[in-house]
């Protein structure tokens, strides 16, 4: 697995229009096979990086899901008034308590990540490449404008959305998450050939508000569980990173790892 994560197979595909991994292509790749123990010591040290970011992940599934609890809780079974919905709290637009913007294309685009592109291009989806500068330095969620549409995305580190995104910002982060979370993305897509959401539409989407204290204490409450997750996803971040370092000086024995005891 790490060896072919290292062969950078993209790279040796062939064809410019739909370019094509071949059989043939993989056969004949040359590789440095180095002894079965040395194998194992270098498969042991990737994976056991691998596994803590694995386990990162298990506990922020964990911790959004008690968030979503939470909301279901409070804002739509009611547990805590009763099982009643209060005459203080309303209906209103997603606008009324969140900010919606449209990305931008970015002034360059790189696949890597190196000193003249560090910064992350978010796509409908995930990240897409990178950039030369951030066009977002603050805590945003985003999703899919054109394209995927559902997938949520957090960021509160420097990044540039793209064009095919909506970039949503709120002094009520997490309430406005969950309500992300929840909305038929089906149901407002405008296009025929390839699906799109309007920012007028995401504005417009009904949006149950309480009052502003059971609002704050929601804040509170789930931005404390939250906050676990930023530390994990960071983590992640950072192990992700020595991983794809130690990669390829591991497999071309730069690094050696012959007095390791594992």
């Amino acid at each position: 697995y790490y060896l072919l994560s290292s062969l950078q197979l993209n790279e040796r595909r062939i064809g410019t229009s739909q370019p094509l991994l071949t059989q043939n292509i993989l056969n004949n790749i040359e590789v440095d096979v180095p002894a079965l123990d040395k194998q194992k010591k270098i498969a042991s040290i990737l994976e056991s990086l691998d596994k803590k970011i694995q386990l990162n992940n298990e506990i922020n599934n964990n911790l959004e899901q008690q968030v979503s609890v939470l909301y279901q809780s409070w804002f739509e079974d009611f547990e805590i008034t009763n099982g009643v919905c209060p005459e203080n709290w309303s209906y209103q637009e997603l606008s009324t308590i969140a900010d919606i913007a449209s990305g931008k294309r970015p002034p360059v685009k790189s696949g890597t990540c190196n000193e003249k592109t560090p910064i992350s291009i978010v796509g409908a989806a995930s990240v897409m490449g990178f950039t030369s500068e951030a066009n977002h330095t603050d805590k945003i969620l985003v999703t899919g404008r054109v394209g995927t549409h559902g997938v949520i995305q957090r960021f509160n580190t420097p990044c540039w959305t793209s064009d095919n995104t909506l970039v949503i910002t709120s002094p009520y982060y997490e309430f406005t998450n969950q309500i992300l979370h929840r909305i038929d993305y089906a149901s407002m897509n405008r296009g025929s050939t390839q699906p799109l959401i309007t920012q007028g539409d995401m504005k417009k989407v009904a949006v149950l508000v309480p009052d502003e204290d059971t609002l704050a204490k929601f804040e509170e409450f789930a931005g404390s569980l939250m906050a676990k997750w930023e530390a994990n996803n960071n983590e992640n971040v950072k192990l992700a990173s020595l991983r794809d370092t130690l990669l390829p000086k591991l497999m071309s024995g730069e690094l050696d790892v012959s007095d390791i005891d594992l």
